[in-house]
């Protein structure tokens, strides 16, 4: 019994931490769209202005990694099992 109620919140808390994925896919779209109209105006500096946005993304998207990983730390690994 206790078993399953550790796996049933493990399962809980993983869905909670993908919540996190929102941030990262929202601020990612802000950042692409400003960068599109950036290289609109100033179509000369499309290098520096690509660099800068996929070094801001990857920035961006560590978030969404780690709430990934903690997501599946938490569905197949377990730790919080082993503690019973």
């Amino acid at each position: 019994m206790e078993k399953a109620i550790v796996l049933g919140c493990s399962a809980l808390g993983a869905g909670i931490a993908m919540i996190a994925g929102l941030g990262p896919g929202i601020g990612q779209g802000y950042a692409a769209g400003k960068a599109a109209e950036a290289v609109g105006r100033q179509p000369e500096a499309a290098g520096t202005i690509t660099r800068t946005l996929l070094t801001g993304c990857a920035v961006a998207e560590s978030t969404g990694i780690y709430s990934l990983l903690i997501a599946l730390v938490l569905i197949f690994v377990n730790p919080l099992v082993g503690m019973l």
